[in-house]
């Protein structure tokens, strides 16, 4: 990475990086849509609504593993910068080695704890098929889940060493691996959930595999090996990805408070119509986290450095793209939402939902990636405190405000309208936080 690349084209550095990225990530995405597809075609809504009460549980695991790796990438980011390359790799094994064991440790937790943490995210409260199928699906797919974390953390750095092509590649085989096990478990063996959670395992045993390799035979830098430990290195790592943590967490607090609201309202066909549109929030989340990823390398490069206006710049740069993005994913929701939800059920009354709130929730798209790229960009500058005001703030603060205070006034229409409203409040501390970061750069 060239800074004086960076400072003529540095959209075309953001795209770089960020396309490969965003591409493994809608790749990634697009399996969980494949699995809703095979699961509402071959298991019915009921399918559908038990994978959404269980997504906290992703939610947890995205968490920990971003934590560990976002941080400990950053980290290895700036060392690079500073042309320490013994420093980046060994910050490359601590970190791959703490978040292999920090997934291990909470996926043993959850294990033991699976259907007290089931009956808390909302499947308590639903019908018993629904309940039966939320418990078989995760149960089945808890190892996909450390296996995922590791996937996510490995991608980081492949992209930190500018081979964004092979984490592209890697994910393009699992995706592929996935579909193919869908139908042929799902669709050609009729094993209903129990197929759709044993083919992500597998497929995201492929994508491990081909990372293996990678950092075994054909890495630069970051190379396999023992890590040498250090307390310090670990407290700052986690310090510094503890933001992505509390956003993947965050998250999950509001999709179980989403839950518990959406079945009270309209049962079981509301979780299923909010899944379908969540289905769009979640690929636009992976665009996102794509951009992020692509541009969190370059942002600490330039840290490391000390070139922090060339860091500001590539932040404006980044979520300008992202906001784009959001305008065009807010026009197709508007006017395809209920073409694509038939894709997933034929029911009435779920169509009916997601005619009535997708325009509505469609709206936080317009917002939500600059508030997002904000809190990466933060993490990315070693700026820990402001990335989780951030997060805290869009992803469970204010947007848990939003989801107990807007339905009671609304009913439905306020549950499509929280998010929209959280992200526009956060969206003023998003520049408040900005504002003061340019302060500190002009004052040196």
């Amino acid at each position: 990475m060239e800074p004086a690349q960076m400072e003529r084209r540095p959209a075309r550095v953001v795209l770089h990086f960020s396309l490969p990225a965003i591409c493994s990530m809608l790749l990634t995405a697009l399996v969980t849509v494949a699995d809703g597809l095979f699961i509402g075609n071959y298991v019915g809504k009921e399918g559908i609504a038990a994978v959404n009460l269980g997504l906290p549980l992703i939610y947890l695991f995205l968490g920990v593993g971003l934590m560990a790796a976002v941080g400990g990438a950053a980290l290895a980011g700036m060392a690079l910068g500073r042309g320490d390359t013994q420093e980046a790799r060994r910050a490359f094994c601590q970190t791959a080695a703490t978040a292999g064991v920090l997934a291990a440790a909470t996926a043993g937790l959850v294990l033991v704890f699976l259907e007290p943490l089931l009956g808390l995210f909302g499947a308590a409260g639903a019908a018993a098929p629904v309940r039966a199928a939320c418990g078989l699906y995760y149960r089945i797919r808890l190892p996909e889940l450390v296996v995922m974390v590791l996937n996510s953390a490995f991608g980081i750095f492949v992209r930190a060493e500018g081979r964004p092509g092979f984490a592209l590649g890697a994910t393009a085989a699992c995706a592929g691996a996935n579909l193919l096990l869908d139908a042929a478990l799902v669709a050609g063996l009729g094993l209903g959930m129990a197929g759709a959670a044993l083919a992500s395992v597998l497929a995201s045993l492929c994508g491990l595999g081909l990372y293996l390799w990678y950092f075994a035979r054909r890495a630069r830098v970051f190379r396999l090996g023992r890590a040498a430990f250090s307390g310090a290195f670990l407290l700052q790592s986690l310090a510094n990805g503890f933001s992505e943590l509390v956003g993947e967490l965050s998250t999950g607090i509001a999709m179980f408070a989403y839950n518990l609201v959406i079945l009270r309202l309209a049962g079981a066909d509301g979780v299923t119509a909010f899944t379908i549109v969540g289905y769009a929030a979640y690929l636009f989340n992976m665009v996102v986290v794509g951009f992020g990823q692509g541009s969190s390398p370059p942002i600490s490069f330039c840290v490391g450095a000390n070139r922090l206006a060339l860091a500001g710049r590539l932040q404006r740069v980044t979520a300008r793209l992202a906001t784009g993005a959001g305008a065009a994913l807010f026009c197709l929701t508007w006017a395809f939402a209920v073409p694509c939800g038939r894709l997933f059920v034929r029911s009435g009354p779920v169509l009916e939902l997601i005619g009535q709130g997708a325009g509505l929730f469609a709206l936080s798209f317009l917002l939500s990636g600059f508030n997002a790229l904000t809190s990466f960009y933060f993490t990315a500058a070693g700026r820990a405190a402001e990335s989780a005001a951030i997060s805290l703030a869009r992803g469970l603060v204010v947007l848990l405000g939003c989801i107990l205070l807007l339905p009671r006034l609304w009913g439905m229409t306020g549950v499509w309208l929280a998010a929209p409203v959280t992200e526009g409040l956060t969206l003023l501390l998003s520049l408040g936080c900005l504002r003061r970061e340019a302060g500190r750069r002009a004052r040196g």
